[in-house]
């Protein structure tokens, strides 16, 4: 049986910037890139910028593999 998707598994609205940051660090860490406490600062401001960079960020990660 495959799990749920990642947006069906909560029953709680995620703020759009919450769910950015997880993503971010989950595309991080596929990457062999786990984030460090000191690289919280920069993922905070990365997360708070528009979607579509946050998109083309992770896009970057995934082909970097």
């Amino acid at each position: 049986m495959t799990p749920p998707r990642p947006g069906e598994r909560l029953d709680v609205a995620i703020d759009p910037q919450d769910r950015r940051r997880l993503e971010l660090h989950a595309a991080l860490t596929a990457a062999g890139i786990p984030p460090r406490p000191e690289d919280r600062e920069a993922i905070d401001r990365l997360s708070a910028l528009p979607g579509n960079i946050n998109s083309t960020i992770q896009r970057w990660l995934a082909h970097a593999l």
